[in-house]
């Protein structure tokens, strides 16, 4: 199919080469979607797959969930956007911060990138200083783009550094060298493994300790890992917190919250949208939080998916000539193939299946999969891998 979008797709996880890599393009295997329920979705070509990529973590309902999609039509028929700000955005804050204690103002965004450069412009606008270190990815925004990026001007490259995941002593010593220059350290609480509660507890101490802002960059682990992300699991309250994803269950919603004091500091720069106060999305996400309240669906993750990784484990075992490992949680999971070739090999050869899982991080579960489904992708998945062993 010809297309007049520049490397295929918008949203570039989506291009058959993040899927596929090598093998993307060859005519079995799927490029576009025409509808999408529950944990399935149909291409282009009338085939339907049990989905793992799940909006790239956006959905935990499952996609067109009922209550999601009620909610969305109602505010559709009642305007989308207006000249004043609806009550719906004030109602959602309210409820972000009963539900995460931590939180006690918000705003509101459209997407992950957007919420993580406000809370960078919030973090520098309350300290005063430039000087940024991150860990883990925050989206495609200039501040958090590593040097030579093409496009990004070098001395924006030049404020931001990365420090490492669940490295206690590397990652206080650089925060520490920053010194009266560090304005936040931003992280994914979760990459591959479970946090440390000693890597946490350097973060926490170490900003403290300069004035610097930690911002938990919660985008995947909101509603996922627990209902309040990785700061409710693992105890550990940030400043600011990073949220989007499955607070929307795939419509386009993000925000940036956190302590009233840090949050302060949007009203001495500029944060601003049109569409931050579109009331579809804001109803969504209210209608999402009913959900995974109601249904305690971080718990019902966790055990599903425990089933997934367990099952992923054993295959693993079976197969060392061909995958060299399992990562990531219950949650958000996936296989580490012993070489680049054979992780494009199983996720094209599970979409031959009937499955879309993905060949790097991660693999998302939802409320719509359940012990017969992950049976299913595991059978075919182990079918995939017993082929590329021989």
């Amino acid at each position: 199919m010809s297309t007049r979008i520049p490397g295929f797709t918008s949203t570039g996880s989506k291009r058959p080469e993040a899927l596929f890599g090598s093998l993307a393009g060859s005519a079995d295997l799927p490029e576009r979607m025409v509808s999408a329920a529950g944990c399935r979705v149909e291409d282009d070509q009338g085939h339907r797959y049990i989905d793992y990529v799940m909006g790239l973590g956006a959905v935990a309902l499952g996609y067109a969930h009922p209550a999601v999609t009620r909610a969305a039509q109602a505010a559709v028929a009642d305007g989308v956007v207006g000249p004043l700000p609806p009550v719906l955005e004030s109602r959602l804050a309210e409820r972000i911060c009963r539900l995460m204690p931590w939180i006690e103002q918000v705003r509101f965004l459209k997407t992950g990138a957007e919420a993580a450069a406000a809370a960078i412009r919030i973090a520098r606008a309350v300290t005063g200083r430039e000087l940024v270190l991150g860990c883990g990815y925050h989206g495609w925004h200039d501040w958090c783009q590593p040097g030579g990026t093409r496009g990004v001007p070098a001395a924006i490259g030049e404020l931001f550094a990365e420090i490492p995941f669940n490295d206690p002593e590397r990652a206080g010593a650089r925060i520490r060298a920053a010194g009266d220059q560090l304005a936040a350290v931003i992280v994914e609480p979760v990459i591959a493994e479970l946090p440390s509660a000693e890597w946490l507890a350097v973060l926490r101490t170490e900003t403290d300790r300069l004035g610097a802002v930690l911002i938990f960059d919660e985008i995947k682990t909101i509603g996922r890992v627990a209902l309040g992300g990785a700061a409710e699991r693992f105890g550990v309250e940030p400043d600011l917190v990073v949220m989007g994803k499955a607070i929307g269950n795939g419509f386009p919603i993000a925000a940036v919250g956190g302590r009233a004091e840090v949050m302060a500091g949007v009203t001495h720069t500029w944060i601003s949208s049109t569409l931050s106060t579109e009331s579809v999305s804001l109803a969504a996400a209210d209608a999402t939080l009913d959900v995974l309240e109601r249904e305690a669906v971080p718990t019902h993750l966790a055990r599903v998916g425990q089933v997934l990784l367990d099952g992923l484990t054993i295959a693993a075992g079976r197969h060392p000539a061909v995958v060299r490992g399992v990562a990531g949680i219950p949650e958000m999971c996936f296989l580490q193939m012993q070489r680049d070739e054979l992780s494009s090999a199983l996720a094209a050869g599970c979409a031959r299946r009937g499955v879309l899982f993905k060949r790097t991080a991660y693999n998302f579960v939802s409320l719509a999969h359940d012990d017969a489904v992950v049976g299913i992708t595991l059978d075919a998945v182990e079918d995939v891998l017993r082929e590329l062993d021989h």
